[in-house]
């Protein structure tokens, strides 16, 4: 049995949740979200309190319960707090630049990349080797840091690259005669 599902979802004030069929849809300050629920999974509101229950008793449906439970859980901190990734820029010449809907990327190849920023996620650049990736929708902040963070990923012995703000890279020591 999973516990997480057992553990209700409190709705905070100016959030609403409406539920059409298997679609949910969440409403608040920072956007909506919408997600469909699994089949087998049951979700009821009651005096701004959500449950999320499986429809059989068997080991697969609580842990699909689990995570139903946690992604509207997402959804609901994503549309009143919302979600940050922070990366850093580490190497010589490594800039940043957020402009309009594309980040200028210089990571040390002959050409800049220019990312397009997807729709709902927006970038800041505090400082030239910083960038800040925010959104309501937690998976994608996660992948449009991921994808940015692709470009150049830390490589093991100067530890040049684009890392997350809380990532340690695991230094090698270079070859000995």
């Amino acid at each position: 049995m999973s516990r997480v599902a057992k553990s209700p979802i409190s709705l905070p004030s100016g959030v609403t949740v409406k539920q059409d069929g298997q679609s949910l849809s969440v409403k608040g300050p920072k956007g909506e979200l919408g997600m469909d629920i699994h089949p087998s999974v049951e979700l009821s509101e009651e005096d701004s309190i959500l449950t999320v229950k499986p429809l059989a008793e068997d080991k697969q449906s609580w842990a699909m319960a689990g995570t139903m439970r946690a992604l509207v859980n997402n959804m609901i901190t994503g549309v009143t707090q919302g979600f940050e990734r922070k990366l850093q820029l580490i190497g010589v010449g490594y800039r940043a630049q957020a402009g309009g809907k594309a980040l200028n990327l210089n990571l040390g190849f002959s050409h800049p990349i220019d990312y397009p920023v997807p729709e709902g996620i927006s970038i800041a650049t505090p400082s030239a080797t910083e960038i800040v990736i925010s959104g309501s929708d937690k998976q994608k902040v996660g992948q449009v840091a991921a994808e940015i963070r692709a470009f150049r990923p830390p490589e093991p012995y100067k530890g040049k690259g684009v890392r997350y703000d809380d990532e340690h890279v695991v230094r090698k020591e270079a070859k000995k005669k």
